[in-house]
């Protein structure tokens, strides 16, 4: 693609203009380069515009493990090109000067460039969340039947499903509206100001450092950082003194690495490592410097990120459901209500009459509690998740959890506890020695440029196992700080008081030095034997049994440090008197030192746990494989399957999912890597993924995730995509989430079968009886009352408990699941709707008391009891009653509505409305119908199960 195309993206239209009329109009060099670049580009055609649409358009624009996004491919060219290049024709690729940019200059690049965001992202307004809780089909169906109701002057069932509106879009609004508002003030962007150097003056120009907000930089500004400072957009380093970055934030590492202005990147070197490019988002651990600014905003690599942020949330499988269902049910309620409609005006030629009947019906065939029901699962699953410490951002997210069959954890901080622990002290032949940890304790003790969280370590472990090494017996001559070219810090001590026994093997001046393993043995002439305390000469062999130990140490996890020593002979105080003997030369190697992030107590039983409830566990990480498995090894994760980003880049679509499929480890990965694996999941395996991670490298794949797990010390912007926010980081918060997330799809599910069940057979009756009869089987007004107790009578569902075995296993809304359960045990109420028809007319025939009036008021009855049983049928694969009851809100509700309807027609509000007193006998044959029905149901059940596998 090359950097023509991204030189475009910072220059004004007419490129022959300078920022300060400083620069030539001549780009001689800078075309050259961009030659070389694109003829480099052109080798393997990869990068070629053509070569990439035809390779999208082949795979079906389905995830490559090795391709990336044209803006990424934009971005990754252009830092290239700038690692590549010399410093003067740096300044010319972004038109600034070794002054800096004017005022006026900047000002006109902010406005072309716009604010130094990497994303534009607010939070949804309330009005936001008030339209998604109000615009659900089944809200808009009871608002119409609402509307045709009141159109009907039957106002008291139009105010009914208002109302029933009403309280499911509050419920739903409140809820989300205030856990956004919670999550606003976890994510409280801190805007640090940057130093800039700018220049001024009309003739001469000079330059000024000054504080601007990182909003305000623009590319060709030249910055200027020390320790703490962020980087306010990609920078191409000017100048640097032992300037030492950390990039956790966007590779999810927690080492640190070095940064260097001298020196010439090649295009073999991983992006990240470049060591002349500093991103957008690091910071600076130690050291100083001066860079020049690149890129901003959009397109810088933190924004390659993001560049697809709200496109690659999956489609609620659930909520499709959910619609499709709607629409079903709309169509069968036409049909039905027209039907119905037709026969009853033909047989009492009533327009209004026959339409109000038909609205009966149709709100009779809508389960009127469903947004109610669903919202009110899944706010309780949010206050349940609440006590656990967690924010619940989306309320889906609870019920996606109950989904979820796969866990993507990041390794630091998620299982280790993100804190090096000292582990051994070791001499050259790999031996336990405590002179060892002796000398590795003065260094951390006296060393002060800057604390690292290894010498905390080395602390931490004298002092809790009651080591009494008198640091107060030793005061400090000199010190050489920590950089990573040498990648070493030596002090220089000696023993504070002649009177101290002159025989000890640690009385006078040493130099002692700790630092990365290789870089001491370099400096190492000798080796010390410290049983016998002979030194002789490191040899080759001796050197190579050192690096084999601590190679053996990083296979198994650990980090490794060196230690050496050597004995100085100057005893003047005088820090410039030490003369040529405080140079890190001929010294003598003692042992090295391990370290280890230790997995948390916590972690393994977690994820015992979610594995019995079927939740498989896949650690996608940026550290290196060797760490990562020995972790995962700790905590009980397979480690058979492992693979590392640089791998994946390498393999082709099929292989990629496969491997993906297959690996239970993943380091090494990029946050484009990451988003990569969790689509490949969703897409190819079909999996509810869950993502929990806390970093900006994992914002792509959080936002991706079908449940997106952030923490409250995570990053602002990972916690702005996530759907939970974990206030403690602990995985057994994610195993109550789960279970918490199958209760709620559990009672969501039951509550949709039954009541569809219900409502369909119901109807189906209905239609059944207005053929035979020719009349109107309940009134309007009867079979909205019928219908309001059954509805009322369902609103403790949510309260109701689920199986065990039900709970172990992840929960999916199945597309053909719905229909066919419908078809198996629809018919079944509908059978004994008819058969108290066929009772009541053949049964009551020659009796006096078979008339209208009668025959409603008994149908009434055991249309009310059969769909508040249905519930008890419905709720479990087992016999109801027998071998599993309710909980006692929905066993207190059924009583409760039962009582009721079979009390309404022996009360004066039940004459009013049109019924009259039912005979015992009556009731003892409804006994023996719901006998009846729990037997066939059951039978009906079984048969279902045997079939189908399941049942909710």
């Amino acid at each position: 693609m090359g950097a023509l195309k991204f030189f475009s993206i910072f220059s004004s239209t007419n490129n022959t203009r300078n920022n300060n009329g400083l620069l030539p109009s001549s780009n001689t060099i800078r075309q050259n380069l961009i030659k070389d670049s694109n003829s480099n580009n052109k080798e393997d055609g990869s990068n070629n515009p053509v070569f990439c649409f035809l390779r999208r358009f082949m795979s079906g624009a389905k995830i490559d493990g090795g391709s990336r996004t044209e803006e990424e491919e934009k971005v990754y060219s252009w830092l290239y090109t700038l690692a590549q290049a010399d410093r003067d024709i740096v300044f010319e690729y972004v038109r600034s000067t070794e002054r800096g940019l004017s005022f006026t200059e900047a000002e006109r690049r902010l406005k072309e460039n716009g604010p130094n965001d990497p994303l534009q992202y607010t939070f949804p307004s309330w009005w936001h969340f008030l339209w998604n809780a109000f615009f659900h089909p089944f809200n808009i169906i009871l608002m119409v039947l609402s509307a045709l109701s009141y159109f009907a002057s039957d106002n008291p069932n139009g105010c009914i499903m208002l109302i029933l509106v009403l309280i499911s879009v509050c419920l739903r609004f409140y809820q989300e509206y205030s856990s956004s508002k919670a999550a606003m003030k976890l994510s409280e962007f801190v805007r640090c100001p940057v130093k800039v150097q700018r220049c001024a003056g009309r003739v001469v120009q000079t330059e000024l450092i000054v504080q601007v907000d990182q909003r305000d930089v623009v590319p060709g500004d030249i910055v200027i950082f020390e320790p703490g400072d962020l980087f306010p957009g990609d920078v191409r380093l000017l100048s640097t003194k032992n300037l030492v970055v950390s990039q956790s934030s966007l590779t999810g590492e927690s080492a640190i690495t070095d940064k260097t202005a001298d020196i010439r990147e090649d295009q073999s070197t991983p992006l990240l490592d470049l060591r002349n490019i500093c991103f957008m988002g690091t910071n600076v651990v130690s050291g100083s410097g001066t860079g020049l600014v690149v890129s901003t905003g959009s397109k810088t690599y933190m924004s390659t990120m993001f560049s697809n942020i709200g496109k690659q949330k999956p489609p609620d499988g659930f909520e499709k459901g959910v619609r499709r269902i709607s629409f079903v049910l709309i169509c069968f309620m036409i049909v039905v209500a027209t039907i119905i409609i037709l026969i009853d005006y033909f047989t009492s030629h009533n327009v209004s009459g026959s339409i109000l009947f038909g609205i009966s019906v149709a709100c009779a065939l809508t389960p009127q509690m469903f947004p109610l029901i669903v919202n009110t699962s899944l706010a309780k699953g949010a206050l349940a998740m609440a006590r656990d410490r967690c924010v619940v951002k989306s309320l889906n997210a609870i019920r996606d959890m109950g989904s979820m069959d796969i866990l993507c954890i990041d390794k630091t901080g998620t299982l280790t506890m993100n804190r090096a622990i000292m582990v051994n002290h070791l001499d050259g032949r790999g031996l336990p020695k405590e002179k060892v940890l002796r000398f590795a304790f003065l260094n951390a003790y006296f060393k002060t440029d800057q604390k690292y969280p290894l010498d905390d370590a080395i602390l931490a472990y004298v002092y809790t196992n009651g080591y009494r090494f008198q640091a107060s017996q030793w005061k400090k001559i000199d010190e050489v700080s920590f950089d990573f070219i040498r990648r070493k810090v030596s002090v220089v001590l000696e023993t504070e008081s002649d009177i101290e026994d002159r025989s000890s093997q640690f009385h006078g001046r040493f130099m002692i030095t700790k630092g990365a393993l290789e870089e001491v043995i370099k400096v190492c002439s000798f080796v010390e034997d410290i049983d016998d305390g002979s030194i002789s000469i490191l040899s080759p062999e001796d050197q190579q049994r050192i690096l084999n130990t601590g190679e053996e140490a990083n296979n198994e996890g650990l980090r490794v440090i060196g230690v050496a020593m050597k004995t100085l002979h100057n005893r003047k105080s005088d820090r410039n008197s030490t003369g040529e003997d405080t140079v890190e030369s001929d010294m003598v190697f003692l042992g090295l030192i391990t370290f280890f992030d230790p997995p948390k107590d916590t972690a393994k039983q977690a994820l015992w746990r979610l594995a019995e409830k079927g939740v498989k566990a896949k650690v996608l990480t940026g550290d290196s494989p060797s760490l990562a498995i020995k972790i995962c090894q700790e905590v009980g994760i397979r480690t058979t399957h492992v693979t590392t980003g640089p791998e994946l880049e390498l393999l082709s679509q099929e292989s990629f999912h496969e491997t993906v499929k297959r690996a239970t480890v993943l380091a090494r990965l990029t946050p484009t890597q990451k988003l990569r694996v969790v689509q490949s999941l969703q897409t190819t395996g079909q999996h509810v993924v869950g993502f929990l991670g806390d970093g900006i490298n994992d914002s792509l794949a959080l936002d991706a995730a079908h449940v997106g797990i952030s923490v409250d010390s995570g990053a602002s912007v990972a916690k702005d995509f996530a759907d939970i926010i974990l206030l403690e980081k602990d995985l057994n918060v994610l195993v109550a989430g789960v279970e918490q997330g199958r209760l709620t799809f559990g009672n969501t599910m039951k509550y949709i079968k039954m009541s569809v069940i219900a409502n369909v057979g119901g109807v189906l009756s209905l239609l059944i009886a207005t053929i035979f009869l020719q009349i109107e089987p309940l009134t309007p007004r009867q079979l909205l009352t019928q219908n309001f107790l059954y509805s009322v009578g369902q609103i403790a569902i949510p309260w109701d408990k689920m199986e065990e075995d039900y709970v172990k296993t992840p929960q999916i809304w199945s597309e053909k699941g719905l229909p066919m359960f419908i078809l198996w045990n629809g018919p079944v109420c509908t059978l004994c709707d008819v058969t108290a028809l066929i009772f009541l007319w053949f049964y009551y025939k020659d009796s006096a008391e078979l008339d209208v009036v009668f025959f409603r008021s008994a149908w009434f009855v055991e249309g009310l009891l059969m769909q508040t049983l249905i519930i008890h049928m419905i709720r479990t694969e087992k016999i109801p009653f027998i071998q599993e009851n309710a909980s006692w809100p929905v066993l207190c509700s059924t009583l409760i509505i039962s009582a009721i309807g079979i009390a309404i027609p022996f009360t004066a509000i039940g004459h009013i409305m049109g019924f009259t007193d039912l005979p015992l006998s009556y009731f003892g044959f409804l006994l023996l119908l719901f006998l009846g029905y729990f037997t066939v149901g059951q039978v009906v059940k079984r048969i279902y199960i045997l079939v189908y596998k399941n049942w909710l």
